[in-house]
């Protein structure tokens, strides 16, 4: 593929994904900066397939407009050919095609990953493989979860050696709590635009609805999980999925459930996050 292909390719990626936000009425900041990044690839004077190979992540978000949270963007695009975010907005998202993509997890555990963790992204489960509930997962274990986060490391950027703590990355728990709770109101209400999912819809229908709404420094886009294991357990009017984003695009995404038992039972919480809830 020749370089003008290729970034082109890219280009017009980051412009859909800003159409799609500006269509489900994201935060303009959001838009820009992709339009922005947009444009700083179709500027470039090099192939970026090869800047990536010689300068790795640093090279992408080096770039103009691109950051880190973008150029992961522009990463899987470059090796996948496709992007999970914008797979998201479009209502076709198989997260479990996209967790096999990672070296040494094949389809079953990807299986058990989404099942378990009810994560859509690679950056959201890079999070998990670090804050101990990617080791919990039924067939991983704490060695397997430690190669799976080597293999993330290397395949999103070694942000955890350069001094960044990824916990401290999280939205706090009553601002997830909060979101959830407007989506699911405008939800109710009929008041959010909706999306087709590809996924469990053979009918096409638009169903899904979608907010996007900020909360200070975080932009977060909440959906109702489309997964197969919420159709199954008839949970997808119930489980919430919130992605947040902050202004370098770093995302941390979080699913948040009514819960069964214990003292929390009837009561939202995030998962994962429990004892933050009960505080």
């Amino acid at each position: 593929m020749s370089s003008y292909t290729l970034n082109q390719q890219v280009a017009e990626q980051l412009r859909e994904i800003a159409d799609l936000l500006e269509q489900q009425l994201a935060n303009p900041f959001r838009i820009n900066a992709y339009r922005h990044a947009a444009d700083t690839v179709d500027r470039l004077g090099q192939d970026l397939q090869a800047l990536f190979d010689q300068q790795g992540m640093d090279g992408l978000i080096a770039l103009p407009g691109i950051g880190r949270g973008i150029s992961r963007t522009i990463y899987e695009i470059l090796t996948l050919g496709r992007s999970s975010r914008l797979e998201s907005l479009r209502g076709e998202l198989d997260p479990v095609r996209l967790f096999s993509t990672i070296p040494g997890v094949g389809p079953e555990t990807a299986h058990q990953i989404h099942d378990h963790l009810q994560l859509d992204s690679l950056e959201a489960l890079e999070i998990a493989a670090h804050d101990g509930r990617l080791e919990q997962v039924p067939g991983v274990g704490l060695r397997r979860a430690s190669g799976i986060r080597a293999a993330l490391a290397n395949m999103l950027g070694q942000r955890i050696h350069r001094g960044v703590n990824l916990g401290e990355a999280a939205p706090p728990v009553d601002l997830l709590l909060d979101v959830d709770r407007e989506y699911r109101e405008k939800a109710e209400r009929g008041l959010l635009p909706t999306i087709s999912p590809r996924r469990f819809n053979p009918e096409a229908r638009a169903w899904l609805p979608i907010l996007h709404t900020s909360r200070g420094e975080w932009h977060c886009t909440a959906l109702y999980s489309n997964t197969a294991r919420a159709h199954a357990l008839g949970h997808t009017h119930d489980w919430v999925v919130i992605s947040c984003y902050d202004e370098h695009h770093h995302e941390n995404q979080n699913t948040v459930v009514t819960e069964t038992h214990g003292k929390l039972a009837g009561r939202r919480v995030v998962r994962g996050r429990e004892k933050e809830c009960g505080n």
